[in-house]
């Protein structure tokens, strides 16, 4: 589905990201760990058109999208769920979960993925008119996931899901991931939470300034000394 090939991406005169390759299969889930400052969240960005690469393509669905705004690529069926959730905390929930199908005409199927969305994340149904701002931080995250949703994406990018959130819903967060995985969405994922992610990855990339240091499966790499030392803290 998704294929990175040799990218490199500056930040003015910091090399953020150095060369990386990594594949997405269609169907997977696929987690990048690292510590801050790894590239981990500048190759999504990249790969949603918010940032330009200096050199290497991204090959979505045998198109290259390398050059193509982030508008054109949300039209391919990427979506990117940011770090921090950034909903609009002055719209209703509605509000903003009808914004993730602002592309979209299909009134039909715009339907259904809001019954799906409201069928994952019931609390937004109940909180349905109520403003974003005044979400809990978890249901603000349930909300950015739902809104990402809404676009019917084929590919969800996730930049740390978990961040700031209470242990009991970290788990919630997670279970969520993995169900709309089963339901068909691949799932690209970045996430500080290495344990909780390797867990639910069907594959992984260990990025480390810039560059993928290590990969293979989630179940493998969780048994890796290196990454349980480095990253899992046992």
């Amino acid at each position: 589905m998704l294929t990175i090939k040799d990218l490199h991406v500056y930040y003015g005169g910091i090399h953020a990201i150095k060369g990386i390759s990594i594949e997405v299969p269609d169907g997977a889930i696929v987690t990048l760990i690292g510590a801050n400052g790894a590239g981990k969240s500048s190759t999504l960005r990249a790969i949603a058109g918010l940032i330009k690469q200096k050199s290497g393509t991204i090959i979505f669905n045998g198109e290259d999208i390398s050059r193509l705004s982030p508008e054109k690529i949300v039209e391919r069926g990427i979506v990117l769920v940011p770090e921090g959730r950034r909903i609009f905390p002055n719209l209703t929930v509605m509000e903003n979960l009808m914004l993730g199908a602002y592309l979209r005409s299909d009134d039909e199927g715009i339907k259904k993925d809001l019954e799906w969305v409201f069928n994952l994340f019931p609390r937004l149904k109940e909180r349905v008119w109520q403003r974003g701002g005044t979400l809990s931080g978890g249901e603000q995250q349930m909300l950015a996931l739902g809104r990402a949703l809404m676009g019917s994406p084929h590919l969800v990018m996730m930049d740390e899901p978990s961040l700031g959130l209470a242990p009991i819903l970290v788990k919630e967060v997670f279970d969520i991931i993995k169900e709309i995985n089963a339901q068909g969405k691949t799932i690209l994922l970045v996430e500080q939470n290495a344990f909780a992610a390797l867990n639910i990855a069907h594959y992984a990339y260990v990025l480390e300034v810039g560059e993928v240091v290590l990969e293979g499966p989630g179940g493998e790499l969780i048994r890796n000394p290196q990454v349980r030392e480095a990253y899992l803290g046992v």
